[in-house]
């Protein structure tokens, strides 16, 4: 399991942690001071730890080495506890507390176990450090020194816990892109198949036809030609939907934006568009070319659910901070199962097309800081709104 730490981060956070359970310098002299009490029995303590280990399935399982693993752990082991009292208490103490903590993850080791083997070296070292504690010592001292080290090892599990959240997330990234390369893998299967089926038979046909006429090689050239541009539009997609660039957010017009986000040239006869545009609208704060996909999108989206004609209007309207603009559509609907997931790459409800355009449409909008609601209701329609921050006056 590889780690990609920032060390930075991480002693920002640990010291963030000894502020606030009250960690001073005061507490890290108090402890160097009573290394020499402790040291003497860290042999002790370490074989009490690992005969321990002996007895318990889920701890002992995870020594696959035998006896010379054991070696290597409890030299290990004298190290950080040597560490534990002497310091210092800065970010490569953190550090190596914090990679400690993660190889016990990598292992296979449940956090459970590893917080109360914290618990028993705890009970150990406060009770070694009683029993050295000089008999003519400053009692008020000692206890003073026995809530610093019990302080240290809390900041010691709070870094082992710090290391575990870090695994667990780090595995669950890796999963969901395992996760996100399987849909997409998927995805460009399912579009590149047809295509290339329709390829395959017209360029058999080309090879083993005995003297096929001049209308039908032209007829198979067209299909291997349409194919191609197809196949074309799937990859040139995924590859604006992987390159997105940063917006530049930039006052700009929504019915401007709208106006040419529209199709002058293949608008469907048979649907009538209606603008509700307010006069006064305030301008949004994005980037122009990027709304220029999110709303072409939303209106072919739109003119595609009404095959057999309708209505889509474009509205916008202001509220407070922000811009609402939404594409309504008087076509056939979404199903209520099919709307938590419609803007997942390559989930399409449509009989032909890849499922990228409102995955990228969602991803262009939160780059722009804004974001996609979806209603709709089967037989009735859809509406599409795209909220964006509005231009501060």
């Amino acid at each position: 399991m590889a780690l990609d730490l920032r060390v930075d981060e991480l002693f920002e956070r640990y010291q963030d942690i000894q502020r606030y359970v009250g960690w001073t310098q005061a507490d890290a002299e108090r402890v160097r001071a009573a290394a020499p009490f402790v040291e003497s029995s860290f042999i002790e303590l370490i074989d009490d730890f690992y005969r321990e280990i002996a007895e318990h399935d889920a701890t002992q399982r995870v020594i696959t080495g035998g006896d010379a693993q054991v070696e290597r752990l409890k030299g290990t082991l004298r190290a950080w506890l040597k560490e534990l009292v002497t310091g210092p208490y800065d970010m490569a103490f953190a550090e190596r507390r914090f990679r400690v903590g993660y190889r016990h993850v990598e292992i296979g080791l449940k956090q459970i176990y590893v917080e109360a083997a914290v618990s028993r070296l705890r009970n150990g070292l406060l009770r070694v450090l009683r029993q050295n504690w000089p008999s003519d010592g400053d009692v008020d001292e000692l206890a003073a020194t026995m809530g610093s080290l019990s302080t240290l090892l809390d900041l010691d599990l709070a870094i082992i816990q710090d290391a575990y959240e870090t695994a667990s997330n780090d595995r669950l990234m890796r999963s969901e892109r395992l996760a996100a390369i399987g849909r997409v893998a998927g995805g460009v299967a399912h579009e590149l198949r047809n295509p290339l089926n329709v390829m395959r038979t017209s360029v058999y046909f080309l090879r083993n036809a005995n003297h096929p006429a001049p209308e039908k090689i032209a007829e198979h050239l067209q299909r291997i030609e349409r194919q191609v541009a197809v196949s074309d539009s799937v990859i040139s997609a995924l590859s604006e939907f992987a390159k997105l660039p940063s917006p530049n957010l930039q006052p700009m017009s929504i019915l401007d934006s709208l106006r040419r986000s529209v199709p002058s040239d293949s608008w469907p006869e048979n649907v009538e568009l209606v603008w509700d545009i307010p006069a006064d609208l305030p301008h949004a704060l994005a980037d122009d070319k990027q709304m220029l996909i999110v709303f072409g999108n939303l209106i072919r989206n739109g003119c595609d659910a009404m095959s057999g004609g309708g209505r889509l209007t474009l509205s916008a309207r202001h509220l407070q901070d922000h811009i609402e603009v939404a594409v309504i559509d008087t076509g056939c609907g979404i199903k209520a199962e099919d709307l938590p997931r419609i803007r997942e790459p390559f989930r399409s409800t449509k009989a032909r097309g890849i499922g990228l355009g409102l995955a990228l449409s969602q991803a262009i909008l939160e780059k722009n800081c804004g974001r996609l609601n979806v209603a709709s209701e089967v037989g009735h329609g859809s509406t599409f709104t795209v909220v964006l921050m509005a231009e501060k006056p």
